[in-house]
């Protein structure tokens, strides 16, 4: 998974759009983008990674790094196997 930021809408719109192209140039095309109508979270699916291009406002409303962190995993491990809910 890659997470990325554009500065405004026009921008993640720009990022994803130059993603597609160069994965269509190296033979390996996006399966499916989502969000470009909007811009605020363009979603590409590029395979064997997922790539997320977020305007910054949205990014740290979603804030995916701390859903995949290794602290937040071993957090709700830990209280699955305790019971304990903090």
């Amino acid at each position: 998974m890659v997470i990325a930021s554009g500065r405004s809408k026009r921008h993640v719109d720009a990022v994803a759009d130059r993603l597609i192209k160069q994965l269509k140039d190296d033979g390996t095309p996006a399966r499916a983008a989502e969000g470009r109508e909007n811009c605020d979270w363009v979603l590409i699916d590029a395979g064997d990674v997922i790539v997320h291009v977020f305007r910054p406002e949205i990014r740290a409303l979603y804030n995916l790094e701390k859903m995949w962190s290794v602290e937040s995993i071993g957090t709700a491990d830990e209280q699955a196997l305790t019971g304990d809910e903090r």
